[in-house]
């Protein structure tokens, strides 16, 4: 598995560095089919791609830039943005150019059929994995799974606790841990809010009668949700002048957890500008087949089953 890392997790390490600093490893690499990164440094109007290997130059042509580059069904924008971030690629030959230096012909699209025959091929609904985000849309983040090849996490499986955009959790090249939901026709669907802890691991850190942190999220006319952390929220009395998105002091007046509940009174609130941090994991384990969300005496049962 651990031949087929998210793009950028290879690159600096000993054995990949060691390869890429010598002509007889690099050549003996292409032998062996081994995968291997660098930064890819141009791409030409061609748009085949000129990647840094250190001890030469490597060329990605154009229709080994990515799966779906050469029959069409993916735009030459999955080539183009890899220019001055690094690119996962096996060595398929060795050419030289017109000055009579040895360059490598490289294919990411191959590193990628290897990363799903071997790696995607095998998961299952219910296993843990490592993701990378690669960009943010309102509907949800796009993750790197492996080798470039990337999966959707809808915004609402992101956490338990609502959010407006994947921007509120997520920076694009964070890495974080994801939760194959399916996988359909070649598309693979991400959770990730079962990592985040149930109802009672969130609420353990937290007493009744601290005044703690929080961040708004929704303002009703019964009164304002207010986040504790991803995975938990409360209901804060109504409070003049107080907006979604705002963070905010609160003072938690109770904590029910037959009813799944706290109860807060909001202090004191000021605007709050996001900056993501990598998020807390509660769950170490690499396959999950059921997750219950709410404690065992509540009346309301928030369950996941992964087939």
């Amino acid at each position: 598995m651990t031949d087929y890392l998210p793009e950028g997790k290879r690159a600096l390490s000993r054995e990949n560095l060691h390869i890429l600093g010598s002509p007889s490893l690099l050549h003996e690499a292409a032998r062996q089919g081994t995968i291997l990164e660098a930064k890819a440094v141009l791409c030409d109007a061609e748009h085949n791609l000129t990647v840094d290997l250190g001890c030469m130059r490597g060329v990605i042509p154009r229709e080994e830039g990515a799966i779906g580059i050469r029959d069409g069904s993916v735009r030459d924008i999955a080539v183009i943005s890899r220019v001055n971030r690094p690119v996962c690629f096996t060595v398929t030959d060795f050419r030289t150019d017109g000055n009579g230096r040895e360059y490598a012909l490289l294919s990411r699209e191959k590193a990628q059929r290897l990363c799903l025959e071997h790696y995607i091929s095998t998961l299952k609904a219910g296993d843990v994995i490592p993701a990378r985000v690669t960009h943010l849309e309102s509907f949800g983040a796009f993750a790197d799974v492996g080798c470039g090849i990337v999966a959707l996490l809808p915004i609402d499986a992101i956490s338990v606790s609502r959010i407006e955009h994947p921007k509120e959790r997520f920076a694009v090249g964070m890495d974080i841990k994801a939760i194959v939901k399916g996988i359909e026709n070649g598309r693979i669907s991400l959770s990730h809010k079962e990592l985040l802890g149930t109802w009672e691991e969130n609420v353990s850190v937290f007493r009744a009668g601290e005044t703690v942190s929080g961040i708004v999220r929704s303002v009703e006319n019964y009164g304002a949700f207010v986040e504790l952390s991803p995975n938990l929220a409360g209901l804060a009395e109504s409070r003049e002048g107080v907006r979604a998105g705002q963070q905010a002091s609160v003072y938690i007046k109770s904590i029910i957890p037959e009813k799944m509940k706290i109860k807060l009174i909001i202090i004191d609130t000021f605007d709050y500008r996001y900056n993501p941090q990598p998020p807390r994991y509660f769950q170490n384990s690499d396959h999950i087949s059921r997750f219950l969300y709410s404690p065992e005496n509540c009346r309301k049962r928030v369950e996941s089953v992964f087939a």
